[in-house]
């Protein structure tokens, strides 16, 4: 193989382990750099015999190659329930199984009668919500401003930060809620930074669609009007 050939393989390489330091999830890590030791093979295969290098190659492939195959079973073998399984897929679709295991097993589930408070306006969120069952109602200053029906993420907006929530929000009916105490869940996500970048988007998601249901509500009130 001459050398212009070899250098093709080189930078190959060299860019898949570029690519693999911006990686924060560990998964991608370990495909990273098995695909950047399967490119160098060739290098191994077809140069002038070198054992070192092809010993290094090799270990650097199968070590992450089994690594990866360690975590897929393990992801196999994650479980859920109903209402986790809901869960996940509407808020915590960026996270793999086990990961979104981890992060559920973090709060609770609990049923919740009608009245209850869960959010005070001018006061930070205590735990992060979701409303597997039920309704709530969104009030300021006494005013009832919205509703949130099942499926709804209720304070995250504010429940990282830390910042006080702009409305007080109560159950509408008996409910069916998970929760995450806030200082437990941010705790947790400055453990897993991986998991607090997918977060993010999944609440960015969620105020998306809150905003969208206000105009909504705005413009039908203004039609009416």
């Amino acid at each position: 193989m001459t050398n212009f050939e070899s250098a093709w393989f080189v930078y190959g390489a060299l860019l898949l382990l570029l690519a693999t330091s911006f990686v924060v999830r560990l998964d991608y890590v370990r495909i990273g750099l098995a695909a950047a030791a399967l490119v160098a093979v060739p290098l191994v295969l077809f140069r002038e015999p070198d054992l070192g290098y092809g010993a290094l190659v090799l270990a650097i492939l199968i070590v992450n190659l089994a690594i990866l195959a360690r975590l897929w079973l393990r992801q196999q073998q994650v479980r859920f329930s109903a209402e986790e399984d809901a869960l996940r897929r509407e808020h915590f679709n960026g996270l793999n199984a086990v990961a979104a295991r981890g992060l559920i097993d973090q709060g609770h589930w609990i049923s919740a009668k009608r009245g209850e408070v869960l959010i005070r306006e001018n006061q930070a969120a205590p735990s992060l919500f979701y409303l597997a069952e039920g309704q709530a109602t969104i009030r300021r200053d006494g005013v009832d401003v919205g509703r949130l029906m099942d499926g709804a993420l209720i304070g995250e907006a504010t429940v990282l930060d830390g910042t006080h929530a702009t409305g007080t929000v109560a159950l509408a009916s008996n409910a069916r809620l998970w929760f995450v105490p806030a200082a437990a869940l941010r705790a947790y996500l400055a453990a897993n930074p991986d998991i607090a970048s997918a977060l993010h988007e999944g609440f960015a998601r969620a105020l998306r669609g809150k905003l969208a249901s206000a105009n909504t509500r705005i413009a039908d009130r203004a039609s009416a009007a």
